[in-house]
């Protein structure tokens, strides 16, 4: 998990959904009250609401998680991240056309849509990694839609969103032939703010690999079967890389750990918290190859690592650490800043770099990724995106987009390939 392979994995650019605004109505249909008995008089007492009309729903719709906060990236916009997992659960094909994300308070509002080929790109098999290929759902067949809704403003937010799937499937009144459909389900609250922590690293320069929001980026696209549920731990995840003054990430043999800046920094407590699991006696991996798959366990995926316990059911995750460099141990009391241990490169890793994310359990790949924002960064830039998706190797100097001068940014969350500073602890 959370790797940063050589070459780097391609910067995610498809399966965005094109916002609405708001459109055409498309409620969901409510039984009325009946009529009082001809003559009667009403009693003076307030009536059962009425109940909503039973949908035909052929190609059941879920979230994999109830709900999240939207979180403020530094591009300016409220970025909410999920994904809806889908059944054919008849024996006739179903086709789905578009999605129609709506504003749950209100579903005459439509707040984003999602069709054609942005629907093919982020429809896929249950790992999240391979697109479906159609549109088509088989019989008896589930796949997973990657979300990704983003608003300009908090006033835009609503406080959920449901989901109107126009598709063909199966009639009710059964035949081998689909059906035009449209129907309503899969709800997803956007309650809350996201938790403010403290910097996971400290200085200038660093790179947020593999991160939000794209559809194609390694840590968005793993879902993985554990615990008895689909569970999508990494959404949020960030695999941080450093670059030294010249705007390299490795400098000297790639195939050395120590030719890579972020090797051997000083990984932080990101709040108080108290010490859950470590793990501290795995190898570096040799730059430049991932481990044999056969030697991947739930146990060594991770490498050397730390797990925090937050509070209020959060819990931050540190992976691929050096062997020996853990300073912590479980029952341990941290304080924000305090170094929990070094950078590595141990565990399903090829370059030296920190895994960092945010989850609601102990499990560190069981549980749901959640999102978070920093209480102080300064932006840089980024890394050209087009130039990182062509590399074959992370060696050579690389293309930054820089800022005239890097802005101080205060509980916002850093995108993919944008490049930081830490303020130091």
């Amino acid at each position: 998990m959370g790797t940063t392979a050589a070459p780097p994995r391609p910067h995610a650019r498809s399966g965005r959904i094109r916002a609405s605004g708001w459109a055409a109505a498309l409620a969901t249909v409510l039984l009325t009250a009946g009529c009082a008995a001809a003559g009667a008089t009403p009693p003076a007492t307030r009536s059962a609401p009425a109940a909503p009309a039973d949908q035909f729903t052929p190609v059941v719709a879920a979230t994999l998680d109830p709900g999240a906060a939207p979180v403020l990236g530094t591009d300016g916009r409220l970025h909410v991240v999920y994904e809806i997992q889908l059944t054919n659960a008849r024996p006739v094909p179903a086709t789905l056309r578009e999605i129609h994300v709506l504003d749950g308070e209100d579903p005459d509002r439509v707040v984003a849509t999602v069709a054609g080929d942005d629907l093919a790109a982020v429809l896929r098999d249950l790992t999240g990694k391979t697109p479906a290929g159609s549109l088509e759902i088989e019989p008896w067949v589930s796949r997973l839609v990657l979300m990704h809704v983003s608003f300009a403003s908090p006033a835009e937010v609503p406080a959920s969103l449901v989901h109107r799937f126009l598709l063909t499937a199966a009639a009710l009144g059964g035949g081998d032939e689909p059906e035009p459909l449209a129907y309503t389900a899969a709800p997803y609250a956007l309650s809350g703010t996201p938790p403010v922590l403290g910097p996971p690293l400290a200085g200038d320069r660093w790179v947020a690999i593999n991160g939000c929001c794209g559809a194609d980026g390694i840590h968005r696209n793993t879902v993985l079967p554990v615990n008895g549920h689909l569970a999508d731990t990494q959404r949020f995840a960030i695999d941080y890389m450093r670059l030294d003054d010249e705007g390299r990430l490795v400098a000297g043999d790639p195939a050395d750990v120590e030719s890579y800046r972020a090797y051997g920094a000083e990984v932080l407590a990101v709040a108080d918290a108290t010490v859950v699991a470590t793990l501290d006696d795995l190898d570096d991996q040799v730059p430049g190859q991932l481990p044999d798959p056969a030697t991947i366990t739930l146990e060594n995926v991770d490498g050397n690592h730390v797990v925090l316990d937050l509070g209020g059911g959060q819990h931050a995750f540190y992976a691929h650490l050096q062997a020996g460099s853990v300073t912590v141990a479980p029952g341990d009391r941290v304080r924000r800043g305090d170094v929990l241990g070094l950078l590595g490169n141990s565990g399903n890793t090829s370059a030296p770099h920190l895994h960092f994310h945010l989850m609601d359990g102990i499990s560190v790949l069981g549980s749901s990724g959640l999102p978070y924002t920093y209480d102080a960064v300064d932006l840089v830039g980024a890394v050209d995106a087009a130039r990182f998706a062509a590399a074959t190797s992370l060696e050579g100097v690389w293309d930054l987009h820089l800022l005239p001068a890097p802005e101080r940014r205060t509980e916002e969350f850093p995108l993919d390939l944008d490049v930081v500073d830490f303020p130091e602890p």
